[in-house]
């Protein structure tokens, strides 16, 4: 417990039903003392000194004093007995220390206030139900970003430059520059210009005939024609949707321990950016994330939309355990509500997930409203079409549908036949049956006596599918040899050697089914057989009688495994390797199961002529089912499911799903309730209506947090720094804004524009404050160190995709092909769990642009992740920007750039002359700096290449800061 100023109390659950009864009258004991007023007394008492340290998310010494039942299940207090009170002991002054051992920080409590806490528990511990106490936010109501927009006017100022005066943008920058005595730096130049806006906007460089002729342009809006060119580009939306995102933290994997991939969540990232090419409304991107699937119910590009919900990590190991699976099904929802609230109001509504906000003014409630709003949401893909396009996928199935079934019942009749002929045998042929069953924990085949150098197994037939032949388990293979002292000469100590075609290998399980696994005498790691045969070759030929395999001899995986073993086989053995002699088979022993009874009876059966017949009823099926299979299937996205889940709905004491608290309903959050006109639903509304209900709140037009956030984003993109640094947090523990005025009118302007970024974009980057040099002053660096003013432009690294589109653009490799599946810049093994192993060699595939790499979690993808690319696990509203020998060490010597740098020189060659070096180290510096080299560096340039060939130089220049850095 600690101590803390009397502002702290927090009565946060108290609803206003318990809070009309603790101000009624004080009831009165029989000597006309009044009782302990539980809310005006001892609530403030345990909120201002205890809460703190003892709340169900922080239970020191495992005490929450939220609640009565708490304190008493913690055996701390007796209802009408101090004497028994524990938590009258620890607040009482020692006579012998003269301390109290609670509060561990600060003063010990007054005698008053002891004699009070005694008096209360005396008298019974009187505390309403419905109360829980919790600790009080730092942040309250009056926080900037939860207020309404300011109509901010731009400040004029007499000693602005005209050029300054024009835009309200500049207006604001330049107020706040002279408040600090600083003064902007001049306009960068037409080059720094052409190539800062291409890289901002489309993130590629701008090529030499670009530049070349924004240079020579002299019209006074050539500036202005560059800007709407590259706000028409295709690459605008490869770019910010990038961006965005980042921000979603859209992954390809489902991350987590098995992080299996996932193949059809690429549509999102399509639409994402098809959304930011057409200058989509933003607020109806936001109903199409929360809501997609409800508004555009038959429309595929608008239900693809909501991916937003599900396109982030979950767990989907399925734990069988119910305690366990509630948990894991609240981190999912926690995700949603999380991304959420980070990405639309830059609030972390995620920290109520246990307790009221402890810094902001979000009370858990409002985290289980929303865990309300989203419970009817779950991962996975589903068929999405249009009416018309299901009725035309029906039209052209059903004839073939139906001639499929027609040739299925004439071949079925004809297996019938063979069936009923069998029954009436069958007693005839199952005493041939007299051994037991083949089973998984072993086998054994006793035979005379043979001479044999090579054992094979082969399968026909698998336990749980009688016509499957691979995909079965070894975990051993023995081999005996006949005399008195027998040895199993198959294992590999003793010479033995197995081999098996086409066995599974899956990354770092690759030494799980090692087929060398099924004789090296342990039990435990298998083989998985990927051909019907296991060969075993001995050292030399040896006289042999006896052969014992398994799948599982010690029999733990039984209940994990269906079917990986098999149930029919035949033993052969030769002695070299071509003509083969069978000693043993499966067909004396019993069936293991109806269906491996009815395949033994149909091949005993069946004649030659039903198996012609049967051969061409096959034939015609397979040739149905190619038809079948050339009509294209309804597209199956990842964008989740949605099923009806009603209430009651509770808040989760300390985020516990076991531990239920109070009820709550779908609703808007109370933290912008004076604000914005709330919403609150029944707790079995519609589970669409709760969604879409949200997502309308959030850009509803008195609601000042979207706005905001969205043009914090904007500014942060443009200038590397938001006007609020922490872009999805406005909270207490986020920055406030270097410039709120600024802040609010973009905001205004994002609202009255009809939320349309394009405009914003190109209102900032005409702005003078974007077109400044990035030249650096001490003297003004002296008072803004980190440039946050603005009074030049802040210099910054590419991003580590931009690096890689760049490489492939000035060779002149780069794939501009738009949209589908993405490539990938690693193998993808998967058994169960997931690996990805980076590639080591790359071919054209791999040369679109990044925004299409396959995405997975935990993937590392070299270049990529070396300049800081993050990995998507969680949301990423904000780059890294870090320096490492690993980058320089991958810009230098890894193949892809070693292969870069080869295809540049080709590219050199091809465009200036094999033989000019001259202009191949101009056309070199124009590609990559969008400059002519200066006199020292042609001749540099020229010496190297001397030295060690055109390679070399474009290898050295690809490691240059220049190319990485952008002014």
């Amino acid at each position: 417990m600690t101590q803390s100023p009397v502002s702290r109390l927090c009565l946060i659950a108290l609803c206003s039903a318990c809070l009309s009864l603790l101000l009624t009258a004080a009831e009165t004991t029989p000597d006309s003392t009044p009782k302990v007023d539980f809310g005006n007394e001892i609530a403030p008492l345990l909120v201002n000194h205890c809460i703190r340290c003892h709340n169900p998310g922080n239970e020191k010494g495992d005490l929450s004093l939220a609640t009565l039942q708490s304190i008493k299940d913690a055996g701390y207090l007796t209802p009408g007995k101090p004497e028994e009170s524990y938590l009258l002991d620890v607040v009482h002054t020692s006579p012998d220390t003269g301390k109290a051992a609670m509060p561990k920080e600060g003063p010990p409590l007054a005698k008053e206030q002891v004699a009070l806490l005694t008096r209360w528990v005396k008298e019974g511990a009187a505390w309403p139900d419905s109360l829980i106490l919790q600790e009080k936010s730092k942040a309250d109501l009056s926080w900037w970003s939860l207020q309404p927009l300011a109509n901010a006017v731009p400040p004029e100022s007499k000693a602005a430059p005209d050029h300054w005066q024009n835009s309200p943008i500049d207006q604001f920058i330049f107020a706040k520059l002279q408040e600090k005595n600083l003064k902007p730096s001049l306009r960068a130049t037409k080059r720094e210009l052409i190539r800062r806006a291409t890289y901002n906007l489309t993130g590629l460089p701008p090529s030499p005939e670009e530049v070349a002729a924004f240079e020579k342009d002299p019209a006074p809006d050539a500036y202005e024609r560059l800007i709407d060119r590259l706000l028409d580009s295709p690459r605008y939306g490869e770019h910010w949707g990038r961006h965005w995102l980042d921000v979603v933290r859209f992954g390809e994997s489902n991350g987590f321990e098995r992080n299996v991939i996932i193949d059809n969540v690429w549509p999102f990232r399509d639409y994402i950016i098809r959304s930011f090419n057409a200058d989509k409304p933003f607020d109806q991107m936001v109903i199409e994330h929360l809501a997609g699937d409800v508004i555009g119910k038959n429309d595929p590009d608008v239900v693809v939309g909501s991916t937003f919900l599900v396109c982030g990590p979950y767990d989907n190991v399925g734990n069988q355990d119910p305690v366990q699976a509630a948990q894991i099904r609240a981190n999912t929802i926690d995700d949603m509500i999380r991304t959420t609230g980070e990405a639309f109001l830059g609030l972390t509504v995620g920290c109520s997930r246990c307790h009221n906000h402890k810094f902001d003014p979000i009370k858990q409630q409002d985290y289980y409203s929303l865990y309300a709003t989203f419970a009817g949401v779950r991962h996975g893909s589903r068929v999405i079409a249009s009416p018309e396009d299901r009725q035309e996928q029906l039209q052209k199935r059903q004839p073939l549908q139906k001639e499929k079934a027609e040739l299925l019942k004439q071949k079925s009749e004809i297996e019938n036949a063979i069936q009923k002929r069998a029954q009436a045998k069958a007693a005839e042929y199952e005493k041939e049956w007299t051994r037991e069953p083949a089973k998984r924990t072993g086998v054994e085949e006793s035979f005379s006596p043979v001479t044999a150098k090579f054992v094979r197994l082969t399968s026909q037939g698998l336990d749980t599918n009688p016509r499957a032949m691979t995909g079965y388990r070894v975990d051993e293979f023995e081999v005996w040899s006949a005399g008195e002292t027998p040895q199993n000469v198959a294992l590999a100590k003793n010479g033995g050697k197995a081999t098996g075609a086409n066995s599974r290998v899956a990354g770092d399980f690759a030494g799980a089914y090692d087929v060398g696994l099924t004789i090296d005498g342990k039990i435990g790691a298998c083989w998985i057989a990927g051909s019907p045969d296991l060969t075993i070759e001995l050292a030399e030929p040896q006289t042999i009688n006896r052969v014992r395999f398994s799948s599982d001899r010690s029999g733990a995986a039984m209940s994990n495994y269906k079917a990986t073993f098999l149930a029919e086989y035949k033993l052969e053995v030769s002695t070299d390797g071509k003509t083969w002699q069978e000693v043993a088979s499966s067909r004396n022993r019993k069936p293991v199961s109806t269906s491996h009874r009815r395949k033994r009876f149909y091949d005993l059966e069946v004649t030659v002529e039903e198996r012609s017949q049967l051969n061409e009823f096959n034939k015609q099926i397979r040739h149905v089912d190619q038809q079948l299979a050339a009509i294209p299937n309804p597209p199956s996205w990842w964008v989740g499911n949605h099923s009806q889940v009603n209430g009651p709905f509770h808040i989760f004491v300390g985020g516990n799903p076991q531990r239920k608290g109070e009820t709550v309903v779908p609703a808007s959050m109370t933290t912008l309730n004076k604000v914005t006109e709330g919403y609150k639903l029944d707790a079995n509304a519609p589970q669409g209506q709760r969604r879409l209900e949200l997502a309308r709140w959030i850009v509803s037009k008195e609601n000042p947090l979207t706005p905001r956030v969205l043009a914090n984003r904007l500014w942060y993109y443009h200038f590397g720094t938001g006007i609020v640094s922490t872009p999805s947090d406005f909270g207490y523990m986020g920055t406030k804004p270097s410039h709120p005025e600024l802040l609010d009118w973009l905001a205004l302007q994002v609202q009255n524009n009809g939320w349309r970024l394009k405009d914003i974009h190109k209102q900032i980057m005409l702005s003078e404050t974007y077109q400044q040099g990035s030249t650096f002053r001490e003297d003004a660096a002296r008072i803004d160190s980190d440039s946050r003013l603005l009074w030049r432009f802040p210099p910054r690294r590419l991003s580590g995709e931009e690096i890689r589109d760049t490489l492939l653009s000035v060779t002149g490799k780069l794939d501009l092909k738009m949209g589908g599946r993405g490539f990938r810049l690693y193998e993808y093994l998967q058994d169960n769990v997931a690996t990805y192993v980076p590639l080591e060699q790359f071919g054209p595939e791999t040369y679109r642009r990044a925004v299409y790499h396959q995405n997975a979690r935990a993937a590392r993808v070299d270049l990529l992740t070396d300049f800081d690319c993050p990995d998507n696990a969680f949301a990423a509203p904000r780059r890294n920007a870090t320096t490492t020998p690993l980058q320089a060490l991958t810009l230098m010597n890894h193949q892809f750039t070693l292969d870069l740098s080869r295809f540049l020189a080709e590219r050199l060659r091809q465009e200036a002359g094999a033989e000019n070096v001259d202009q191949q180290i101009d056309r070199v510096f124009q590609l990559l700096y969008s400059r002519s080299p200066r006199s020292e560096e042609q001749q540099a340039a020229r010496a190297l290449i001397a030295a060690s060939g055109l390679e070399a130089l474009c290898r050295a220049m690809i490691n240059s800061n220049e190319l990485i850095y952008l002014d």
